[in-house]
């Protein structure tokens, strides 16, 4: 008689400062290692898990998702993330929720919409409380202008100037569904959300607007580089530790 197979989503908060990114790799801490080692002492067999996307180096999640198969059924909600969780704690990484899904779910190619926050404290003083958690930029940025270049990269485009030399996707067309700036005093946060990114979209799009708010680049110069399609033309990436994946939407 064939097992039951069972398939789960697992919710993850984690500080990536110290991990080479979420994706297991031959060197180095990898968050979804981490994960995998712990699953599996609760599983007693390996567990292999499938993130719904690949966070780099010194990136951080609100709420990362990843899903697995297996064929003990989780009986006990609680006592699994207590388990999990009491594992995991030494490593900055949490597993919020899980839940029970149907067969077809993956929490990579099931996600309608992915959530980035870019955070940025633009003041002289150095961040003690944020050292790993936002980009500290002294100069005094033109808010106006970091709006306006938001604001272009709203919509369906080429996204090529902003993608990396060694992006697997088929295509460098995406549709940004929302880019919008929030302030409040001397923090800058940058959202962005879409269905899926480029690889280093995101910190390739905010290095591009502090080059157009700090006064390298004009608005013109900014549309040009966009509108290039030519990588070697963006500004350098910003740095991976102000960047969040803040959410996962499935419905």
């Amino acid at each position: 008689m064939l097992k039951k197979t069972f398939n789960y989503l697992i919710k993850i908060e984690y500080d990536g400062t110290n991990f080479i990114g979420w994706q297991i790799q031959k060197k180095g801490r990898s968050v979804q290692g981490q994960i995998e080692k712990v699953l599996k002492k609760i599983f007693k067999t390996k567990i292999r898990i499938i993130g719904a996307g690949r966070t780099d180096k010194g990136v951080h999640a609100f709420e990362q998702c990843a899903s697995f198969k297996t064929d003990k059924e989780i009986k006990n909600k609680i006592q699994f993330l207590d388990s999990s969780n009491y594992f995991l704690r030494e490593d900055s990484i949490s597993i919020l929720d899980v839940q029970k899904k149907d067969k077809t779910f993956n929490s990579r190619f099931s996600a309608k919409e992915r959530t980035y926050e870019y955070r940025i404290i633009n003041r002289r003083g150095y961040p003690a409380l944020n050292k790993h958690k936002a980009w500290h930029i002294k100069k005094k940025l033109d808010l106006q202008l970091l709006k306006k270049g938001v604001k272009l990269l709203k919509g369906t485009h080429n996204f090529s100037t902003f993608r990396a030399a060694s992006c697997s996707a088929f295509s460098p067309i995406k549709k940004i569904n929302l880019a919008q700036v929030k302030i409040n005093g001397e923090s800058i946060t940058i959202i962005f959300k879409s269905r899926s990114f480029l690889q280093n979209q995101v910190r390739s799009m905010v290095g591009s607007l502090i080059y157009l708010s700090s006064d390298k680049w004009t608005l013109r110069f900014f549309k040009k580089v966009f509108k290039s399609k030519k990588r070697e033309l963006c500004a350098p990436p910003a740095p991976a530790h102000g960047l969040f994946l803040k959410k996962i939407k499935y419905k």
